[in-house]
């Protein structure tokens, strides 16, 4: 008989909690019986626009069981979608029997179910949901997909601030149980709002530069040398012979500057054979990479780079709200800062401003390194040298300094640039000096030996900039499925 049926948007046949379900929810006429299998004029309400609004309507919704808690002839659940969850109430009554109550109180937490409810606004507040405002009193429920009983964490202990409820006995989740199970744990409320947000700079960055009449380019990441040169390159096995993984698009952004595109950026992986263990390396990451041919100095390339970051920043603030606070709600931190026009200070400065804080440090030392005293947005000019790559351009007036530049948020890199020599005698002579080998990168060197013009550009990391706007701690956070020298899994 039809009640005996599965609903056709279900599992094959149907499992055998599919066909309870459908038996206990709907005990009015065949025709209405038969209605449900033809829900393709059905509209499923998302969990996020749940609101008084709705209040008394009859809607559908399809969601996880986040959460089941069952008391006499009611059962509560809280269904989830992404960030939002909502309450939801099936009570013994008109509308539900004593068994579907007993089978909504029995689906297992995480599988995914479709329930027809009428919206009611509550007299309290639900502090427990997104959707405080109100909950659903449910009049049907149908499981289309079942978890497994035993779940490899709770989402509920992943989402605990750190610290909250040890006194009580209830449990966090350490991050590498949280990798290990990274689907699981990409299901929680922050890692939904992290990675919302994150594709929320991608698309800042995006059409902030088509805006300011930038090309997106694609390069290769197989590469015949390194691009940054020294040894941190993974080298991979190519027919007869050997590439590399590249570092970064660098030398390819160049030569499309060399072949007159003017302004290029690109969005794509960056391989470092670091073997660094810290809180803000990966061995793979998202590189956002700009470069762009400037008319009289280097500084219109920092202006045009910290313009972009600004119109992110200010993108972020005032679109992902929700996703701000939800990830504060288990780490909390200040709101990110940012000047216009934004700090920049020379490096000879920022050395001097460390020391008057107690940090001790060389001339010549790396200064991205050290940890510095400013918590917003800021720009470093004029690195020596010898801590840059061998396409950076020298300062005409110090030899010992280069026209390149970083930028930071929060104290820490996110971004790395320079003028880059665009003289063909000049970059060879620097080549030799880093000891590449000239015939590997011939190509390059030869894309300007025709006429380039004077360019500049940066790259930046995209994890680390989702971590320090939201005042994280460990990259990893902001990295979809990480690698580092200790992680290839999942």
């Amino acid at each position: 008989s039809p009640a005996c049926q599965s609903p056709p948007w279900g599992r094959g046949a149907g499992t055998a909690a599919e066909v309870e379900a459908f038996m206990w929810a709907d005990t009015q006429s065949s025709a209405k019986r038969a209605a449900l299998f033809s829900p393709a004029d059905r509209v499923l309400v998302k969990v996020q626009d749940l609101t008084p609004d709705k209040a008394d309507q009859l809607i559908w919704l399809r969601a996880r069981v986040h959460t089941s808690r069952a008391k006499g002839k009611q059962c509560f659940l809280v269904l989830r979608q992404q960030q939002f969850n909502v309450q939801a109430l099936v009570a013994v009554g008109d509308r539900a029997s004593k068994q579907m109550v007993k089978f909504a109180a029995n689906i297992n937490k995480e599988s995914i179910v479709d329930v027809e409810a009428v919206v009611r606004k509550v007299e309290q507040k639900i502090e427990s949901c997104s959707q405080q405002d109100v909950e659903l009193h449910m009049e049907r429920i149908f499981v289309i997909s079942q978890a497994e009983p035993r779940l490899p964490l709770q989402l509920e202990d992943a989402v605990r601030p750190d610290g909250e409820g040890e006194e009580e006995g209830r449990a966090t989740v350490n991050q590498d149980t949280k990798l290990d199970n990274r689907v699981i744990d990409l299901r929680t409320t922050t890692s939904q709002a992290v990675f919302r947000l994150q594709s929320g700079v991608c698309q800042l960055f995006r059409d902030t530069l088509i805006n300011k009449g930038f090309v997106e380019i694609q390069t290769p990441k197989i590469i015949s040398a390194a691009s940054e040169g020294g040894a941190n390159v993974f080298t991979v096995s190519y027919f007869k012979t050997s590439a590399y993984l590249a570092q970064s698009p660098q030398l390819y952004k160049q030569m499309c500057i060399c072949a007159d595109f003017d302004k290029v950026f690109c969005v794509g992986p960056v391989f470092r054979a670091e073997d660094s263990n810290t809180h803000r390396h990966l061995t793979e990451f998202v590189g956002l990479d700009i470069e762009m041919a400037f008319n009289y100095h280097y500084h219109e390339v920092i202006d045009s780079i910290t313009d972009t970051m600004v119109q992110i920043f200010k993108g972020l603030r005032d679109n992902f709200q929700t996703e701000i606070q939800t990830v504060n709600k288990q780490y909390p931190s200040e709101p990110f800062k940012f000047l216009e026009p934004t700090l920049r200070l020379e490096y000879t400065e920022g050395v001097a401003m460390l020391r008057e804080a107690g940090v001790e440090m060389g001339d010549e030392d790396d200064l991205r390194s050290e940890p510095e005293p400013w918590d917003h947005f800021y720009v470093l000019d004029k690195y020596p040298l010898a801590v840059r790559p061998f396409y950076t351009m020298p300062d005409p007036n110090n030899p010992k300094y280069s026209n390149s530049y970083d930028m930071f948020m929060r104290g820490e890199e996110i971004l790395s640039g320079a003028q880059r020599i665009h003289d063909a005698q000049l970059l060879t002579e620097r080549a030799q000096h880093h000891q590449i080998d000239l015939e590997k990168i011939k190509a390059y060197i030869d894309s300007f030996r025709y006429g380039a013009p004077p360019h500049g550009g940066g790259g930046i990391g995209l994890e680390r900039v989702c971590m320090l706007y939201l005042g994280l701690h460990n990259v990893r956070q902001t990295s979809m499925f990480p690698r580092d020298p200790k992680r290839l899994t999942p």
